[in-house]
């Protein structure tokens, strides 16, 4: 489909949106309270040539947030889809007009608004992180933090309408429709003729694209089956993906893993015939740049090993995947949008099968920083396989690690089905939660206990791979992997176990993979480049 950006033009359907205060005609036409609440979307037909009028809610005016946007657009291009129309007008302008008369008279609160002011204001530099999020909506390549609060609508708006419109029905018969062919975004006064506004708004469109794919990206490749997608075609999907972009790859498999003593991976991987592997993946435009390290947890199918899970439906243990989709998908939108970046991609990949082959309980891993890993329970591999990725991060000189994972359900016990678990280092933790706030990525800052280390306790090796107790599940399972984490680096650990799917559709989600985390990585590489840029010090 096709979008543009301009003054009004004929359509079949136009999309206007109102708060819940909103009290007067919205487009000639009186709204009862419940079409103005959050999520609500309703229909106006029209009778004679006069376009038909589709009214979305955005719910209360406090709290706005690009997210809100997002969802917006995700659930106004359901609608639409679903009664076949092709061509469609939305009207930003009025929002953007508020938003921008909002903000001239209350400056934002919290963060100081200069990287230098952060600096001075709060150590070590992850804090100063959170004053260059600016808005999470805006990254190098547009206007970046001088963007105007018509870009970053615009860009959440067609980013929410294609997360909204995407569908994974490749194995179906049937496809599911998806009719319109130009959407039209108004975003500026009827009268402006500003040529170079507008070319600003086409990229913010372009950035949106570029965002949304690399989420879809993330999605299809969870959304797989795993007869398709096992740890040897996973490596087959991202060498060819990422073949003409500027990233360089290397994959570790068989001898290779063997002599960097990977023994995590290729112990779990014992019990598939699809070998395991780890993928490395490099986008290092500027070497100076502090290395970050996105780690992602890549089982492709996990059964639990010997310690078999036991659930009515399996079919979601193909979700397992989920942290290394995210990692791939901010790998494509960094990679795309030409940040200035110095970035490393570790995915270790594979199954997690019971066969005569496979590990057993009371089985002990050993790890070249001279630990010993009792395996208490076969179902907690996503920890074993992550510990050598950590450790090869170590091995890289990697200065800053964010791993990423479907580790716990423990995660999703404490905080839901919405918001990811995020332990390590404070100030990027805070940097992160800023970004997933605006981005809808959302993550919780969680504890690291040390008196929990007890937990870890084995008997016959250094430490064990899973509690005697189910209580506190998720700390634990961030204290085993900082043991991993080389003590120079900073370190962020995110459990997403609770965030990775979606049961049905809603706002910008539909149902099954969310690509939860795409966006989320790419924006904090994005605001720690652009943190680097004004301060002018590779160390931010």
């Amino acid at each position: 489909m096709n979008f543009s950006v301009g003054s009004e033009q004929p359509a079949e359907v136009v999309v206007d949106l109102c708060w819940e205060s909103d009290e007067q005609p919205i487009s000639g036409i009186e709204l009862r309270p419940h079409a103005r609440s959050r999520g609500a979307v309703t229909w106006f037909y029209s009778r004679g040539q006069q376009p038909h009028d589709l009214i979305v809610g955005l719910g209360p005016e406090e709290g706005i947030s690009a997210d809100r946007v997002r969802e917006a657009a995700g659930n106004a291009a359901r609608a639409i889809h679903k009664e076949g129309f092709k061509t469609v007008t939305v009207r930003l302008d009025r929002l953007v007009k508020q938003l921008t008369s909002s903000a001239r008279a209350k400056p934002a609160a919290g963060a100081p608004t200069s990287a230098a002011a952060c600096e001075a204001a709060d150590t070590p530099s992850g804090a100063a992180v959170r004053g260059a999020i600016s808005s999470a909506s805006t990254m190098p390549g547009s206007p970046a933090a001088a963007s105007t609060t018509a870009e970053a609508v615009v860009t959440a708006w067609a980013e929410g309408w294609l997360l909204g419109s995407y569908t994974f029905d490749l194995y179906k018969s049937k496809k599911e429709a998806r009719t319109v062919e130009q959407l039209h975004i108004v975003a500026s006064a009827a009268d402006s003729e500003d040529s170079a506004e507008e070319r600003a708004l086409e990229q913010a469109v372009k950035l949106a694209f570029i965002r949304a794919e690399g989420t879809m990206l993330a999605r299809d490749l969870c959304n797989e089956p795993p007869n398709v997608l096992h740890p040897e075609s996973l490596v087959e999907r991202v060498e060819e993906h990422f073949a003409h972009r500027p990233v360089g790859i290397r994959i570790y498999r068989d001898e290779a893993l063997e002599q960097l003593q990977m023994n995590g991976l290729l112990t779990v991987g014992l019990g598939s015939r699809y070998k395991p592997a780890l993928i490395e993946l490099t986008y290092a435009t500027d070497p100076q740049l502090p290395l970050i390290t996105l780690v992602g947890k890549g089982i492709t199918f996990d059964m639990g090993g010997m310690n078999v899970k036991t659930g009515r439906d399996l079919s979601d243990a193909r979700f397992d995947m989920g942290g290394a989709c995210a990692v791939l998908g901010a790998m494509d939108i960094i990679s795309r949008s030409g940040i200035p970046a110095n970035v490393t991609a570790l995915i270790a990949t594979a199954d997690n099968m019971p066969d005569a082959n496979a590990f057993v309980p009371s089985t002990v891993i050993s790890y070249p920083n001279g630990l010993t890993v009792q395996v208490g329970n076969t179902d907690a591999e996503g920890r074993l396989v992550l510990a050598d990725a950590l450790l090869h991060a170590g091995r890289l000189g990697a200065q800053e690690i964010i791993d990423i994972a479907t580790l716990t359900g423990n995660v999703g016990q404490a905080l839901g089905l919405k918001i990811a678990g995020a332990w390590g280092d404070r100030p990027f933790v805070e940097a992160l939660a800023a970004i997933g706030e605006e981005n809808g990525d959302r993550i919780w800052p969680m504890p690291l206990i040390d008196d929990y280390e007890e937990l870890l306790h084995s008997d016959y090796a250094d430490m064990n791979n899973m509690s005697p107790i189910p209580y506190g599940g998720a700390i634990v399972a961030a204290l085993f992997l900082r043991r991993f984490v080389d003590k120079s680096a900073r370190w962020v650990h995110i459990d997403m176990a609770n965030t990775v799917q979606s049961k049905a559709a809603k706002g910008y989600y539909t149902a099954g993979a969310t690509g939860y985390g795409a966006r989320l990585l790419a924006d904090f590489v994005s605001a720690r480049a652009r943190l680097a840029a004004d301060t002018g010090s590779p160390e931010g």
